[in-house]
């Protein structure tokens, strides 16, 4: 009898060992479902009295329809990257690894694990933001839903990228403002990528953030789904895709 486990077992073993650990972990529940929410709340507050002339989209619904592909695709990144390094330094990953289980698998399984989290979050945020706190939209919520997770699960596939090249929590860390900085810079949110120099609009034009802003306002402009928006869609999935097969491909046998 073959030793060697099928993938599909490995595959999700891996997942619902993970989705277990998060359950269990509070905190981090606490911070992936309500930091985007809370933060977005702020928002709310933020740009409430600012005026705004007849028949204009409010600034709240402006900048807010952005925040909510933003938000969570910088929290999954952090806690991803974190979580990921944790397995490294407790030794859980190297135990892990002397088993027949792939690093695709392992990749795979956190991937799936923290895209189901980042789905909670991402939903949970577009929940309060149409719900409570009255954003609105020419396009449907179900696609701004949808880009948000899609964001979401980006920010999770980096992040487990992230952690390939990190050694500890910190150093894991640190690869926020570096992959995470520019990205919010040269999005389009602060200045319309259009009004950009152009060497800089030649870096976004390759960075992943910067086709999910440019989604959520084709949402916000257009009462239907557009072909640029499902575009961008397929362009920011497909940079998750390649990020995890990186990571998977990074991934290192031995923490030290």
């Amino acid at each position: 009898m073959s030793t060697i486990a099928p993938p599909l077992r490995c595959y999700t073993a891996t997942t619902v060992r993970i989705l277990r650990q998060l359950r269990a972990d509070h905190r981090t529940v606490a911070m992936l479902l309500l930091v985007p929410t809370l933060l977005l709340t702020l928002i709310y507050f933020v740009y409430r009295d600012t005026p705004t002339p007849p028949g204009v989209p409010t600034m709240f619904d402006r900048i807010g329809v952005s925040m909510l592909g933003i938000l969570p695709f910088i929290v999954m990144f952090l806690i991803t990257a974190i979580a990921m390094q944790r397995e490294r330094t407790s030794g859980t990953l190297e135990r892990l690894m002397t088993t027949p289980l792939s690093k695709g698998d392992l990749l795979g399984g956190y991937g799936t694990a923290f895209s189901v989290a980042a789905a909670a979050q991402a939903g949970l945020a577009c929940l309060v933001a149409f719900g409570l706190l009255g954003m609105t939209t020419r396009g449907s919520v179900w696609l701004v839903v949808l880009i948000a997770v899609v964001d979401a699960v980006l920010g999770v596939a980096l992040g487990l990228l992230a952690s390939a090249f990190a050694r500890t929590e910190f150093q894991a860390v640190q690869f926020m403002p570096v992959i995470v900085g520019p990205q919010f810079f040269l999005c389009g949110l602060l200045v319309p990528r259009d009004q950009l120099p152009h060497w800089l609009h030649l870096i976004s034009d390759v960075l992943p953030l910067s086709y999910a802003v440019d989604a959520l306002e084709q949402v916000s402009r257009n009462t239907g789904a557009t072909g640029r928006m499902w575009l961008d869609i397929v362009v920011v999935a497909g940079f998750a895709t390649v990020a995890l097969a990186l990571g998977a491909a990074t991934l290192r046998r031995r923490t030290a």
